[in-house]
């Protein structure tokens, strides 16, 4: 009989020990931010430079503007408009910030609208995004496309049609880099360097681990990605992740149980404040949640009927967590699962593709994808059947009918989100 691996918690009371004390960092830091934006709301305007990390055009009022994100020298990310034509993404400007008194603290800790004048443009800022981006658009013939790609790899921001093309397939967190394209380029990395370790180890190295050695390895080529892309904060939690179940699995400790996914979310969170009015965090903790949710009552299925069940199973579980924040109903995201199953082996195929010039040989399919139409709905879910959906779900950590009941509240949930859209 196999030893089984040990919690990373021996008991209750020593998880609400480090829990404690992650919260009251977490609270310090909140301190210091508080005191900081207290003194950013107080000042009338001051002046900074910014690096534009995205523009989007919107009309609104029969006015068409620019909407700029920027990333300020201190990292403050923030979004203004401006009447400026030109393209700026990936240019350095100088901004005169004027903060608003009616600025709330937790719109502070996110990525808030402010009133800014762009001064004046100084220079492009020389990025991967900008080495690579030409290479990119230089295989595909449509623009649409080509953006997509840009999003995929460089962590680019898309055009508002086509992101709101993608919502409608449901697919938005494939192309928003994540923990997801994180795993799967970490499986790709190990499995290359393990065909060229294995013969090594057995002859020179017995004694060696390939999980640290390798491991090692794929965690720096993942951390000069993520840096590369200009550590967009997906990545960096998702990347952070990451370090910490691959710490896990080397130390020996379970890694699937839910004190390491509550532990792991603390010390983010202690460590990165701003998460805690995070969206794409709390929905990327859930996500992970409901996995251990159906890998602890699915037994000991095959892995391929985990490959199965797991995909549909999130998406089903995490309707009404969705919904309660994105109101965006299409029967065309009943597709969402099988195209988060074909897109771990299309994410390196693209990578491999584009690498060799043959970027395009999927364009057909995407283009075909990309323009499927019907109807569309906004359902949101109401706050207290989220919060009740919430409390049965936390409740199933624990209890089987709890996590039956779960199930049957998001299928039916889902019934009434795609049952209504037939009759539109």
């Amino acid at each position: 009989m196999p030893f089984e691996k040990p919690p990373l918690f021996r008991s209750t009371a020593e998880f609400a020990a480090v829990a404690a004390f992650l919260l009251l960092i977490l609270a310090a830091r909140l301190w210091v931010a508080y005191g900081e934006y207290r003194g950013f709301t107080a000042t009338p305007f001051y002046y900074t430079d910014a690096l534009v990390l995205s523009q989007m055009t919107k009309t609104k009022q029969d006015r068409t503007f620019e909407v700029l994100k920027l990333r300020t020298t201190s990292g403050m990310e923030f979004y203004t408009a401006a009447d400026q034509k030109s393209n700026l993404t990936g240019w350095l400007v100088r901004v005169r910030l004027e903060p608003d008194d009616s600025l709330s603290f937790t719109d502070y800790l996110g990525a808030p609208y402010i009133k800014a004048t762009v001064r004046s443009i100084k220079e492009p800022r020389s990025s991967p995004q900008s080495t690579f981006s030409p290479m990119i658009d230089a295989q595909h013939e449509d623009p649409a496309i080509a953006s997509f790609y840009r999003s995929i790899f460089l962590a680019t921001a898309l055009p508002y049609d086509l992101r709101e093309r993608i919502a409608s397939l449901g697919v938005s967190h494939l192309v928003a880099l994540s923990g997801f394209h994180l795993g799967i380029l970490w499986g790709v990395l190990f499995g290359v360097l393990h065909l060229l370790y294995r013969p090594m180890q057995q002859r020179y190295f017995p004694y060696r681990y390939s999980m640290i050695d390798l491991g090692f390895i794929a965690i720096a080529v993942l951390g000069l990605y993520v840096w590369s892309v200009g550590a967009p904060p997906s990545l960096v939690r998702s990347y952070a992740m990451l370090i910490v179940g691959w710490v896990a699995l080397v130390s020996g400790i379970e890694l699937l149980s839910f004190s390491l996914l509550w532990f792991t979310a603390l010390l983010l969170l202690a460590f990165f404040p701003p998460l805690l009015v995070s969206i794409g965090f709390w929905l990327s903790v859930g996500g992970v949640y409901y996995i251990f949710l159906i890998l602890r009552y699915s037994g000991g299925e095959s892995l391929w009927r985990k490959l199965v069940i797991i995909p549909f199973g999130i998406y089903i579980l995490m309707l009404p967590v969705v919904h309660s924040f994105f109101g965006t109903a299409s029967l065309r995201q009943l597709a969402s699962p099988f195209l988060s199953l074909l897109f771990a082996p299309f994410y390196p195929a693209a990578i491999a593709a584009h690498l060799i010039g043959y970027g395009d040989i999927f364009d057909g399919a995407l283009r075909w994808l990309f323009g499927l139409k019907g109807a569309v709905r906004e359902i949101t879910t109401p706050l207290w059947r989220f919060y009740g959906y919430l409390l049965i779900s936390l409740a199933a950590m624990r209890y089987r009918w709890a996590f039956i009941v779960t199930i049957f509240v998001a299928l039916g949930f889902a019934g009434y989100v795609y049952g209504s859209l037939l009759f539109i």
